[in-house]
């Protein structure tokens, strides 16, 4: 390395990628923080986040309520600061620079915004950024976990530290070749050039920038003012690859002798295999290559996905019952409704009333477009796993444990995927085409198909939340709200073996810790109603579950607020001025002011329609949401084929300051997801649990919003912010829409509803078999076509 600028003041020391000792250093001020130059033969840089967090801070005078303090995000940034110096951006020979991002790409557009904030950093053309997905790192213990709507929270200052060490040393190294000094130099476009026109690219300067030792640099971040990429309405970098086919995901991937896997299941849930009594016959079928019982039932290996699903029918498989046979929707509210925990006891005010609900949601299922799916390669001394996962370091510990190998043996490359809401932290796939590897010592490219996704995947609990406030008069005294559901499994820990193991203590006794403290991190109720309270209980870890989207703040939100709307009613209050009333956070309190003025709060509808208006908090975001409902009967009795119709939402306005957005465009993206996910948890989308097993087996089974339900009418505006840092953003669309709707219908139909979502009670579909597990092949596409 040659001489650095003195403003950068390098001291010599250890390598913190080689785990040596590595100064405790506080950062400077908000823009000025150490970070390193790597030993290597081309520039590579690192940031040094390992200091203690600035304390946090109320937002709000009134007295806070836990996540105003300190929130999930909070905790998950925390645990990641440690081993932020270890996230390198590298600078290579043909002036490009590449990252490995240490989190997962599913379509949420992270790879876009991480690479826009690699060039505004560093002056170079977003174009000449490549961003691609690290595959699983032991040592970045915590911080390769993604999930709570937290990667661009918690890499948004590593990633720009790292970025402008990397630029300060190439102006260092620019400043020799150039004969100037760093104060005249200009970057620009991957450029760096001298007040007599002189010029110099990157690429002819990541070698000279390159330093044989470790140095510690001091680098000073952009302003926020002079941002030219970061903010800017940005396409996504795959959007072409993705939209053309030439996004490769896990089933893409051609890995020699990986030939198609799939999985006969048990009919009812979890159960296990006992014996083949055909095996031998389904190993002469054409194309099958191999047959083995595993944990998780009984795989074929073919030439063909086609024949794996042939042979799946085709097995005649004795099973022993999972552990919910017999269990249906029924039993399992009945065994809600019996752990539920008393509300608190009322003040003693004779004027004051209660105002309430109790309601009901059923399972839901976290089965995204692209199915789960795993590539595996065992061999007798390791094993090689492709798969899309958002905590690939304890899916690589847990491989290893299920394969009697050591964790430095198992090598996990992290893929892009077709969504994930949740149910990527768990490495079900992974683990599972791993041991039919092993088993049948051959590679494997499983997938799950769409019943097994449906039927056995990851899905959302069911719950009950009941609410009850205490109103005298024109106040709200108390606040209380109390969720009791089956078991969200945390087993995933923060995405290393530690907290994993802790996660799983007999019992259920570590799950339901991990369940307290996300619960109390995430759950605000954003009204200034006196005493607040939110309780959980969780029971019955029978079920495959996960972190669906907001975790639990939907059913809470829709819960709570539809108990708003009736507290505004008992005070003749309009239900958006109501909110205003009582509203205590002055970001919260612009987006629902913008959403009532663009969304024409209040204008005149014609019966059987009406607006609905709701409001969320979370992840440093906040967000409102007003829709418009059509509950008329020329509505709700359309007539579409295979389809549900019932009531349409026709408009939704929708506004949300999550702080900087990095990427406008694709922050709206993410908001029209989001306001679709919303949709369907309340109108269509829920799975059928009957004689222990869930009936759903496919999409034309599970009704998530479809175009005949989609709005016409969407409108998401980004609001300006006071914050100049990230929020959270991948779920934020999802509660306030889901809440929203509720209320419309609840006004519309002049009926509070009571569970969610609305059509669940009526069975909408003929259900596929359970024996054989999954469908034929459908022959009839074409027919079906327009």
């Amino acid at each position: 390395m040659n001489a650095p600028h003195p403003a950068h003041t390098p001291t010599t020391t250890s390598n913190p990628a080689g785990g040596a000792a590595v100064p405790t250093t506080l950062p400077l001020d908000r823009r000025r923080f150490l970070g390193y130059v790597l030993a290597g033969s081309t520039l590579v840089a690192a940031a040094d986040l390992g200091g203690a967090a600035p304390p946090a801070a109320a937002e709000i005078p009134t007295p806070p309520q836990i996540p105003e303090l300190y929130d999930l995000n909070d905790m998950l940034t925390d645990a990641a600061r440690p081993t932020a110096n270890l996230i390198t951006v590298v600078v290579r020979e043909d002036g490009t620079a590449t990252f490995a991002l240490p989190r997962m790409e599913v379509g949420q557009g992270i790879t876009t915004s991480t690479a826009m904030l690699i060039a505004e950093e560093l002056d170079l053309p977003l174009d000449k950024v490549e961003v691609t997905l690290a595959p699983a790192r032991q040592e970045l213990l915590f911080n390769q976990l993604t999930g709570g709507s937290n990667t661009t929270i918690s890499t948004y200052t590593p990633i720009r530290v790292a970025a402008a060490v990397a630029r300060a040393a190439l102006l260092d190294a620019a400043a020799i070749v150039l004969g100037d000094t760093v104060a005249g130099l200009v970057a620009k476009g991957g450029v760096i050039t001298a007040p007599d026109g002189s010029s110099v690219t990157y690429g002819e300067l990541a070698a000279r920038a390159a330093s044989p030792t470790t140095v510690e640099v001091e680098v000073e971040l952009k302003d926020e003012a002079d941002f030219a990429v970061v903010g800017t309405p940005t396409n996504r970098v795959d959007a072409l690859a993705a939209v053309t086919g030439q996004k490769d995901y896990t089933t893409d991937l051609q890995v020699e002798g990986a030939l198609p896997t799939m999985v006969c299941r048990a009919p009812t849930l979890n159960g296990t295999p006992v014996r083949v009594r055909n095996q031998g016959t389904v190993e002469k079928l054409p194309g099958v290559t191999h047959v083995a019982t595993v944990s998780t039932g009984v795989a074929v290996r073919a030439e063909t996905f086609g024949q794996c699903i042939d042979a799946v029918r085709a097995l005649d498989v004795e099973w022993a019952d999972g552990p919910v046979a017999g269990e249906s929707d029924a039993t399992i509210l009945r065994r809600l409704r019996s752990a539920q925990l008393p509300m608190p006891e009322l003040p003693p005010n004779p004027l004051a009333r209660t105002v309430g609900g109790d309601f009901t949601f059923y399972f839901r299922s976290n089965s995204a477009m692209d199915t789960n799916s795993a590539i595996a390669d065992v061999r007798d001394d390791g094993a090689t796993v492709w798969a899309g996962l958002k905590s690939p370091v304890v899916a690589q510990q847990r491989i290893a444990e299920k394969l009697g190998m050591r964790p430095d043996q198992v090598t996990v490359n992290v893929v892009t995927a077709g969504g994930s809401f949740g149910r990527r932290l768990f490495f079900d796939a992974a683990l599972e085409a791993a041991e039919i590897s092993q088993a049948m010592r051959q590679p494997v490219k499983l997938m799950w198909h769409r019943a097994d996704d449906a039927r056995v995947g990851r899905g959302h609990p069911m719950g009950t939340c009941r609410v009850q406030a205490v109103v005298l008069g024109q106040e709200v005294l108390a606040f209380n709200q109390s969720l009791t559901c089956v078991e969200t499994d945390f087993r995933h820990g923060l995405g290393e073996i530690i907290t994993a193991k802790a996660a799983d203590l007999p019992g259920g006794l570590g799950n339901q810790g991990f369940a307290q403290t996300i619960f109390a991190l995430t759950q605000e109720v954003p009204y200034d109603f006196g005493a607040v309270t939110q309780t959980i209980i969780e029971t019955d870890d029978r079920f495959n579950t996960g972190s669906m989207r907001n975790i639990y703040s939907p059913d809470v939100r829709v819960a709570g607020e539809l108990v708003i709307d009736q507290i505004a009613a008992r005070m003749g209050l309009d239900p958006y001025e109501f909110r205003r009333k009582f509203q205590r956070n002055e970001r919260l309190l612009a987006v629902l002011d913008k959403v009532a003025e663009v969304g024409e709060w209040g204008r005149r509808m014609p019966a059987g329609t009406a607006q609905g208006i709701a409001i969320h908090k979370e992840y440093k975001g906040v967000s409102a949401c007003l829709v418009e409902i059509d509950c008329r009967p020329q509505t709700t009795g359309r007539q579409i084929r295979e389809a549900v119709t019932g009531p349409r939402v026709t408009k939704v306005t929708y506004a949300v300051d999550v702080g900087l957005a990095i990427n406008p465009r694709g922050l709206e993206a993410q908001m029209q997801g989001g306001i679709n996910d919303g949709i369907a948890l309340a109108l269509t989308s829920s799975l059928h649990l009957r004689d222990g097993h869930f009936l759903e087996a496919s999409w034309d089974n599970y009704f998530y919003t479809r175009q005949w339900n989609t709005p016409p009418e969407v409108e998401v505006i980004v609001m300006p912010s006071t914050e100049k840092q990230p929020g959270g953003a991948g779920e934020a669309g999802v509660a306030a829409t889901f809440a929203a709707v509720a209320c419309a219908y609840a006004r519309a139909t002049g009926t509070v509803p009571t569970y969610f979502p609305i059509n669940h009670k009526q069975l909408s579909f003929e259900p596929k078999p359970f024996v054989p597990p999954i469908p034929e092949s459908p022959t009839n596409g074409l027919d079906l076509t327009s």
